[in-house]
């Protein structure tokens, strides 16, 4: 079940929430449980015993790392065996099974697997917590539904933003849900809910049409890698919008996952808006225990590519995905050590454009999973054996100008800074404001009767990150 579909906006959320405000305060959490746990085995109804295992794993580790301090590292390191152990096998048995029959020349047969949904997330955010009990930056849950319920909270549970047990430990045992949180929280979902069903199921069906076009030309390539670009930030940020808003209608402070990443004016800047949750995760948990900057330049380079290959591999047991977060190292590496101290006297404008030029590459590596189909998108893309344009190319840019011109917009905090000064200006005026409240209540309720009724006709309504 994704946000984004009918029987999640008729059926779970209205019952769901409308049982949360009935059950005593104690109750919250066991209902928040049970409800997460018909999220999860709506789509995965097996694979739900998988999470609740690993569950008991990571919440008898942390109890043991206390009561037996001695060999809390030992144990440490066990579990983290044993998490990455149901990863790697879920993620990575047929990738690797592949991989050795071509090495090889062999047929051994492929595991009949289907990847669960949420697993690299909910991994994550167990390692996570045992880590931070064995470096005593929290204590260990005593309560086991309790540590559950923030595994599998449904807001987070199947993609992301990736959230840590210490941002959320007071609220798991102590919250509180105000109108207005309420309110800010619902606003927050239905634009994401917007975003994802108005532009990103829009701007996709553009790349998914170029894609399967017979001509495709230099400058359609382009055009549908920069689709591609589109539709994976309004699909993911739009899926964290509306984690983070019913997480603070359910009383939750989930953090910020995505910082209008298009106009970084670097790819390191990129990265500290684009997915933060999990550069976050990578940085604490992997490149400063490696030593981070503080060491020579060769292992500082070694740190950047071993936490640009693991990441180019949580996305996926695909090559492309590899060679996409080397990608990144290599960038990141060639801008720290060369090109930072030129960066910072061109004009900021070239440095956007810069950046989104290189981000677009990334995105045609990871759109294709098939290296011949990579091979000629690039090759069309640098106009090689190829037409520069064609009718058809005039006819995708005059039909989707006005969804690409919204898209663009909404890549920038343009919306929001002439919301909030509006808002600012109206304060001394109450009747004014109340006006101005009125009208985005409107705006807001207009919103999500667009993507209900898109919904109702659509039949194209993909998730991105569900391979993740």
């Amino acid at each position: 079940m994704v946000f984004s579909s009918l029987p999640f906006l008729f059926v779970f959320f209205p019952i769901t929430f409308l049982l949360y405000f009935i059950v005593p305060k104690k109750a919250k959490n066991i209902l928040l449980l049970i409800t997460s746990l018909i999220f999860y085995a709506w789509g995965e109804p097996i694979y739900v015993f998988l999470m609740i295992f690993t569950c008991l794993i990571g919440y008898y580790t942390a109890l043991w790392m206390e009561k037996y301090p001695k060999h809390n590292k030992k144990i440490l390191i066990g579990t983290i065996i044993f998490d990455l152990a149901i990863l790697g096998f879920f993620k990575y048995a047929n990738f690797l099974i592949d991989n050795i029959n071509g090495i090889f020349n062999l047929s051994i047969n492929a595991l009949e697997l289907s990847l669960p949904i949420g697993i690299s997330f909910y991994t994550f955010q167990i390692m996570s917590y045992t880590i931070d009990v064995f470096k005593k930056e929290v204590k260990a849950e005593k309560n086991f539904f309790y540590f559950t319920t923030y595994v599998s909270l449904f807001p987070q549970l199947i993609a992301g933003p990736i959230v840590r047990y210490q941002t959320i430990s007071d609220e798991l045992h102590n919250r509180e849900v105000t109108l207005e949180k309420f309110s800010q929280g619902f606003t927050r979902f239905v634009i994401g809910l917007g975003k994802k069903v108005l532009l990103a199921n829009n701007i996709g069906a553009l790349f998914n049409s170029i894609t399967a076009s017979s001509e495709i030309t230099t400058i359609m390539a382009w055009l549908g890698t920069f689709a591609f670009g589109l539709q994976i930030y309004f699909d993911f940020s739009a899926y964290s919008d509306m984690a983070i808003g019913m997480g603070k209608m359910l009383g939750f402070s989930f953090l910020e996952n995505f910082n209008y990443p298009y106009i970084a004016n670097s790819v390191t800047n990129f990265w500290q808006r684009w997915h933060m949750s999990l550069s976050t995760f990578f940085r604490d948990y992997v490149y400063i225990p490696l030593g981070g900057n503080r060491c020579s330049k060769i292992k500082h380079i070694r740190n950047i590519f071993v936490v640009w290959g693991l990441t180019g591999m949580w996305h996926g047991a695909s090559w492309n995905f590899i060679i996409w977060g080397l990608y990144f190292g290599v960038l990141l590496v060639i801008e720290k050590f060369f090109l930072k101290k030129y960066l910072e006297k061109i004009p900021n404008v070239l440095r956007i454009i810069y950046t989104d030029f290189l981000v677009l590459i990334s995105w045609a590596i990871f759109s294709f999973d098939n290296f011949s189909d990579l091979k000629n998108w690039f090759a069309k893309m640098f106009g090689i054996g190829t037409k520069v344009s064609s009718e058809q190319t005039l006819y995708y840019l005059k039909n989707y100008a006005i969804i690409l011109v919204i898209c663009i917009i909404g890549c920038t905090p343009l919306f929001k800074n002439l919301i909030v000064k509006l808002e600012q200006k109206l304060k001394k005026n109450k009747i004014l404001l109340t006006t101005f409240d009125i009208v985005c209540l409107i705006v807001c309720i207009l919103i999500l009767l667009l993507s209900i009724a898109y919904l109702v006709n659509a039949s194209y309504n993909p998730f991105l990150y569900f391979r993740f």
